[in-house]
């Protein structure tokens, strides 16, 4: 396939990889008893919760016209990936259509919204082409043509990711630049036609892209309370703002259950024990998401954990405690793709038509592979899962104790506790396996 996604191996971590998976798996249970020992009462709500950022630096962020200027550039920027796609080389090799898809907005979207909140918001071109079309269209860009139901949430999104997983991961050529330019066209067509029925906000419900840079934003360190003002907060607060919406386990679960596919499918026992093609492939990445949904809701949908408690809360309660599992498991998967095979996005981009071009004189660069090492890369990977279940610990308790006393809080975790373990374990062991 053309891209690979990672380098690091078992050979780079500084201890066995079984070492590592063990000890990945008793600092997830270490920090479990310490809170349920520690910590007896509930944070504030994370709707509220945050340090307002001083009024000069909100107004610039919260302004119109760098927003406007963003849009402007993302549209210019999808429609070059599609003429590029379209009348580019054929190569996947040579033509910057694919990785720019692949690496540099998809791999680059996770670092992105980590840092500074749900960037895709801000840049998706999509936004504004709505917009410009239903000015043309005569239709109100916010009310659209009808209401979505309350009751669908944010399953469009789940459905949106899963089609895009599929083509990365299960088609048999997801890197032809032909068909990267027809999803493009195609995905931008689906949404902007559901913006103007339904209003704007369906691209907070329904463009996968944008839910998916939102959830992981919610870990970034500027965010925004209930209240509309731009704060700095920590990531427990973050996830404490995220609601539990119908379709919030879908999306959650599939981007765990991808990226696990992913590590799976790349292993040697995978290559020697099931035929390579698009359909074993799909079942696959079918097995391994609906494997993560069943280990999942196992552990959240349980008896009554006591009297006079009623029954334990519904999986969308935790569901935003999956969020930091799946942004750990995406950088450690794809954050040497990033480094090394996002340098291609710069090189092809310099003569995208490939008809000998120079435009930004790095048509004849190679990557630089000596940019990190690999024992660096397994270092990363192997802290992104650990402080990923972490963070994930931390949030499920603090979201236990909002819904339970103290005592019944910390007994109805026990099974969640364990789907962490299981997950943290196979997550060393996919990033590492040979």
């Amino acid at each position: 396939m053309l891209l690979a996604h990672g380098v690091g191996t078992r050979s780079d971590l500084p201890v066995p990889a079984e070492l590592a998976a063990v000890g990945a798996g008793l600092a997830v249970v270490i920090s479990f008893a310490v809170l349920a020992l520690r910590w007896r009462t509930a944070r504030p709500d994370g709707t509220t919760a945050g340090r307002p950022l001083p009024g000069p630096i909100a107004a610039v962020l919260d302004s119109s016209l760098p927003r406007l200027a963003l849009r402007v550039a993302g549209l210019l920027a999808a429609t070059a990936v599609v003429v590029i796609g379209l009348f580019g080389p054929d190569d996947p090799s040579d033509n910057v259509a694919p990785w720019a898809l692949y690496v540099t907005f998809w791999v680059g979207l996770v670092p992105a919204s980590l840092l500074l909140g749900p960037v895709w918001r801000l840049l998706n071109p999509l936004r504004l082409l709505h917009v410009l079309v239903a000015r043309v269209a005569r239709i109100d860009p916010d009310k659209g043509l009808r209401r979505l139901p309350d009751g669908i949430g944010i399953w469009p999104a789940a459905a949106s990711l899963g089609v895009f997983v599929w083509l990365e991961l299960a088609h048999p050529d997801p890197a032809n630049p032909r068909l990267v330019a027809a999803f493009v066209l195609g995905y931008s067509a689906v949404h902007v036609v559901a913006a103007l029925v339904f209003g704007r906000s369906w691209f907070d419900r329904g463009d996968g892209f944008e839910v998916y840079s939102t959830l992981l934003g919610s870990l970034a360190p500027l965010g925004r309370r209930a209240d509309g003002r731009l704060v700095l907060r920590n990531p427990i607060d973050g996830l404490g703002s995220v609601p539990a919406v119908p379709g919030l386990v879908a999306v959650v679960v599939v981007l765990v259950g991808s990226t696990a596919f992913d590590g799976l499918s790349r292993t040697s026992f995978w290559a020697a024990a099931v035929p390579d093609g698009p359909a074993w492939r799909t079942a696959g990445l079918v097995i391994a998401t609906a494997a993560v949904a069943v280990l999942y809701l196992a552990a959240t949908r349980r008896p009554d954990p006591g009297p006079g408690t009623g029954r334990a809360p519904l999986p969308a309660g935790y569901a935003p405690t999956l969020i930091p599992i799946a942004a750990g498991y995406a950088i450690a998967h794809y954050f040497s793709l990033l480094l090394f095979d996002g340098q291609l996005t710069i090189i092809l981009a310099s003569d995208p038509l490939g008809n000998g071009t120079d435009l930004f004189g790095t048509a004849n660069r190679t990557v630089d592979y000596a940019v990190v090492g690999t024992t660096t890369i397994a270092l990363v990977q192997l802290g992104a899962i650990v402080i990923g279940h972490l963070v994930a610990t931390v949030s499920a308790h603090d979201r236990s104790l909002r819904m339970f006393p103290a005592p019944i809080a910390t007994r109805v975790q026990y099974p969640l506790l364990a789907a962490m373990v299981a997950l943290t374990c196979g997550a060393v062991g996919l990033v590492f396996a040979p």
